[in-house]
């Protein structure tokens, strides 16, 4: 008997017993379609967490000085920017480079006075997509060029300056030769982001003014940040990165500049990991259970199959046949049955806004829309197959062997 026959014979046998087939049918797709809405959801959520802290913090892939992450002063600055942008977009997993000037200052009016945080942009440069702070300006505008004089205030630290829209206020921070400076500028926009961090403690400000006041050069900045079509690909950018600039400037992904994130990100794939094989699991004890009942009540037609010159080798691979169709029957199943939850779920998503309390939810100290959607990278959703079909086929093994160490003799007596 040749494998056609074989195969044929074991897809005859898949249905001699509809219902039961059905059934195990049904668990299959229901399980797939668990792991595939389950991996999908996750994928989905913490690719926007790592993109949303990209937006927030310095990109994907951080370009900076070798010394500033022990000491974040403005005078360990990236010199030739424009150069390294250069080089970062030569990789095609590269979106966006902007320069900033990211540090601490000391805000003045004839109020009060305030320290806090800065982020020195360019308004021609970048927008919301890479800087998300900008969706926050609720009152006046943003900049229009990096040579302006103005400043956004977060809108608690604007309240205790007393600095409405159009007041003077002025900024003191270190030059980069460790020198007090001043600069001047009046109040275009308030920041209402709803973190007390940041509406307390964070000002943004044209980068041509700021870098006149420092003495940099029009192509220096404290980092240069690069933003990636596919996050997951940080590791290869900031390794070629690493090699193009030969040391010269020190290169952190994401994972390097924001660990507590990856750890936490870690965390959670892990216990879904977990999640999904206990219900893998679940459905190969079915299969198992089906499969080895199949093989129990057929051991006469086995044993007269076996006394009729079939080797026992043929045997075991009819059952392991059977198991296999019934693996491709299963995905296909589940195909049609994940279809248009997924589609859904990608594309309209649930509203969580009334069990979170409001429109953003609050996932490691980053702002997140409260719309859950799904959306599962193309190598999960191959591997969630190949380990159905996998675990299909290790639920027949046993009941495979079984079938083939029938005895003709004792097998035949059977009634």
């Amino acid at each position: 008997m040749g494998f056609y026959s074989l195969a044929k014979m074991a897809w005859r046998n898949l249905w001699r017993h509809k219902r039961r087939t059905i059934i195990t049918l049904s668990s299959i797709s229901l399980a797939v379609m668990l792991s595939v809405i389950g991996t999908g959801m996750n994928d989905r959520i913490w690719k926007d967490v790592v993109d949303m802290a990209a937006r927030v913090g310095g990109g994907h892939v951080t370009i900076q000085h070798p010394e500033y992450a022990d000491k974040p002063t403005l005078t360990r600055t990236v010199t030739d920017t424009d150069k390294k942008a250069a080089l970062a977009k030569k990789n095609e997993n590269v979106d966006r480079v902007v320069s900033r000037i990211v540090g601490q200052t000391l805000l003045s009016t004839a109020y009060d006075s305030f320290g806090a945080g800065f982020i020195a942009y360019d308004p021609t440069q970048e927008d919301t997509s890479t800087l998300s702070i900008l969706e926050a300006v609720k009152e006046g505008r943003g900049f229009t060029s990096p040579g302006q004089r103005g400043i956004l205030l977060g809108a608690t630290l604007a309240r205790n300056l007393g600095a409405k829209l159009g007041r003077k206020v002025v900024y003191t921070m270190s030059n980069k030769n460790g020198e007090i400076v001043h600069g001047l500028a009046r109040v275009t926009g308030i920041i209402k982001s709803g973190s007390p961090s940041v509406d307390l403690g964070l000002c943004l400000l044209p980068i041509g003014s700021v870098r006149k006041e420092l003495g940099y050069a029009p192509d220096e900045a404290t980092q240069v940040a690069v933003f990636l079509r596919d996050n997951r690909k940080s590791g290869a950018v900031a390794r070629q990165l690493i090699k193009s600039l030969k040391g010269e400037d020190a290169v952190l992904n994401w994972q390097k500049t924001q660990p507590d994130l990856d750890s936490l990100i870690a965390m959670k794939k892990g216990g879904m990991v977990f999640f999904e094989m206990l219900i893998l699991t679940l459905c190969a004890a079915g299969i198992f259970n089906t499969v080895f009942v199949s093989v129990m009540e057929r051991l006469r037609e086995f044993g007269i199959m076996m006394a009729i010159g079939l080797a026992p080798w043929r045997l075991f691979g009819l059952v392991m046949l059977e198991c296999f169709w019934l693996a491709l029957v299963g995905l296909a199943v589940s195909v049609i049955m994940t279809l248009w939850p997924y589609h859904y779920l990608n594309t309209t998503g649930i509203d969580m806004s009334a069990i979170y309390g409001g429109e953003k939810v609050d996932i490691a100290g980053i702002g997140m829309d409260s719309i859950l959607k799904v959306e599962i990278y193309p190598e999960n959703a191959f591997a969630i197959a190949v380990i159905v079909v996998i675990a299909t086929l290790l639920s027949g093994v046993y009941p495979a062997w079984r079938a083939g160490r029938v005895n003709p003799v004792d097998a035949i007596k059977l009634v």
